[in-house]
């Protein structure tokens, strides 16, 4: 069957089913407020424990990576990820998740080279190109200061 790239494409379209947008948003939204609401209360009970601002938001971002970390661990994190989409992306416990998620997938290949040359395959190019984006911005605003 020979077919145009117009006639596939209206081909593909006419079989594929329609996303519901308005509650793929809503959802994120919800589930992604949650998480910062969870993060904000955590941050507000080590403030109330009488760690300093400081210290209180170290234990805050430590304690959201873990609790991103063993949710992933326990594949809870991948069934909040269906309701919530994109809402599980905010950013501590997203990258939680990225980088646990290819450690477990490829740990039955060995500690070396499963688990720990996988670990950063996804959150490895977040890192690169953040790195070198601020490494850039500093120089521009080194140059420019």
């Amino acid at each position: 069957m020979k077919m145009t790239k117009q006639e596939y494409g209206a081909y593909v379209k006419k079989l594929s089913p329609n996303s519901p947008i308005g509650r793929n948003v809503l959802a994120a939204f919800i589930v992604g407020g949650l998480i910062c609401t969870l993060g904000q209360l955590v941050l507000t009970g080590y403030q109330a424990l009488e760690l300093s601002e400081e210290l209180a938001g170290t234990a805050t971002s430590i304690t959201m990576v873990f609790l991103g970390a063993l949710l992933t661990g326990l594949s809870l994190y991948d069934d909040i990820a269906k309701v919530g989409g994109a809402g599980t992306l905010v950013p501590i416990t997203g990258f939680s998740n990225a980088v646990v998620s290819p450690a477990m997938e490829f740990r039955s290949e060995g500690v070396v080279t499963g688990t720990a040359v996988k670990i950063f395959a996804i959150a490895g190019p977040v890192l690169v190109f953040g790195i070198g984006a601020s490494v850039l911005y500093g120089l521009v605003l080194w140059i420019w200061t």
